[in-house]
């Protein structure tokens, strides 16, 4: 990155530091009137992206920290990607999967493998391949392990999260997102994440799967003890139940792994993707797994309009293909390692702990200090682009292209605000 655009970056302090311009107040405003208040975004509209920049509708440029939570690995606006949807797109972009198309059979084989798997199942979002996911083991348990029917139980983390479905949210331990949204689905119980002990209690015969995240996002990039996948495979294996790997937001690069449970000797009997899988221009979701799981869906069991679609499809091949091409998983650990090193150097007295594994990181705020919010807003100011998770971590997550001159530009703000 030249330094003529770090410098333009440093520009845009000055101008935010005025506040909003008119073009964003309006577009915000519009959202808030006409829009669900779902969310608590920044106050930033962006209008372009590429790389691991974004632009606002007033032309101040920010470098994104957060990668749409993971969804944009590759960068925005990748070049392959984009001639890829161009040229599929003049094509056909939906079928159904009442036909076959000449994508998905292609998409099908280069997924199993990259994952080392057998099968695989599309679906479009990442909550939807956790539902499917949940109904695979259920029906293998009944099919296969011969748990008595209506009695399968899966078994969760503690400050899990998994999409925002009615089931997913049944089994959260979050109550802001259960609350006024229940009753919820049974067969379902809560371990602590982390804990191989408390999993090995909990299992009995009619348990069927055992759902985990390597490293949970939401709950603020919490990484498990060394060792833990290991033991999770050991406890699943001697008590034939599923172990049900969530890497929609660690997987395709983004822990400094093809995989997270990668940093382990362990293989999980389903891997759930989603997010990058899809490049940042569509979304596209995934169960892979075995034949003895997946091979038990007939038709009419399970299924999805846009599943499977050739837009998504070619789409999907095409950010696989620069996952590998690019090295991404590489260059995530690489630059994953230096950045945690500047971390660990932010003043104790404000910053607790600092988490994560290649560029999927988090700094835990002292809850003396300001709160994590106030600090995203500063770094806003200042031309970067992150957001916090809870009230107490602020997440840092670029896209896995980010220049190296770049992530050392934001160290330094980051530094800079939190000493302040």
């Amino acid at each position: 990155m030249a330094a003529t655009t770090v410098e333009a970056t440093k520009d845009n302090a000055n101008n935010l530091g005025a506040g909003l311009g008119e073009l964003s107040r309006r577009f915000i405003e519009e959202a808030d009137h006409f829009g669900a208040h779902n969310y608590h975004p920044l106050d930033v509209v962006v209008s372009r992206a590429q790389g691991a920049w974004v632009w606002d509708v007033e032309g101040k440029k920010f470098l994104d920290m957060l990668s749409a939570y993971s969804a944009v690995n590759q960068g925005h606006c990748h070049p392959r990607m984009l001639e890829t949807l161009q040229r599929q797109a003049s094509r056909v972009t939906l079928t159904s999967r009442a036909f076959h198309n000449d994508q998905m059979g292609p998409w099908l084989r280069e997924l199993t493998t990259l994952s080392g798997m057998q099968r695989a199942l599309p679906m479009n979002t990442g909550a939807e391949a956790v539902e499917t996911a949940i109904k695979a083991a259920r029906k293998w348990g009944y099919v296969v392990k011969k748990v008595p029917e209506g009695q399968a139980e899966i078994l969760v983390c503690s400050d899990n999260f998994h999409g925002r479905t009615t089931t997913v949210v049944g089994f959260s331990t979050e109550e802001k997102y259960k609350k006024n949204f229940g009753p919820f689905t049974p067969g379902f119980k809560v371990v602590p994440y982390g804990d191989a002990n408390a999993l090995a209690k909990a299992v009995t015969p009619n348990t069927v799967g055992f759902l985990f995240e390597p490293i949970q996002g939401e709950a603020g990039v919490i990484v498990p003890p060394a060792g833990w996948l290991s033991e999770v495979q050991e406890i699943c294996r001697k008590n034939r139940v599923l172990m049900i790997d969530d890497e929609i937001q660690t997987g395709l690069g983004r822990t400094g792994k093809l995989f997270a449970y990668q940093y382990e000797d362990v293989k999980p009997d389903l891997l759930i993707l989603g997010k990058a899988l899809g490049g940042g221009f569509y979304p596209i979701s995934a169960v892979v797994g075995s034949n003895e799981v997946l091979g038990l869906f007939e038709p009419g069991d399970h299924g999805s309009t846009f599943g499977g679609n050739p837009l998504g499809c070619a789409l999907s091949r095409t950010a696989m293909d620069i996952l590998v091409d690019e090295k991404l998983p590489e260059r995530a650990f690489r630059l994953g390692e230096k950045f945690r090193a500047g971390l660990a150097l932010l003043p104790k007295s404000v910053v607790t702990e600092v988490r994560g594994k290649g560029l999927l990181n988090a700094v835990e705020i002292s809850k003396q200090a300001r709160s994590a919010r106030s600090y995203c807003v500063e770094l806003q100011r200042r031309g970067i682009l992150a957001k916090e998770t809870r009230s107490t971590t602020i997440r840092f997550a670029p896209p896995l292209v980010i220049e190296e001159e770049a992530l050392d530009w934001a160290l330094a703000q980051i530094q800079d605000v939190i000493r302040d």
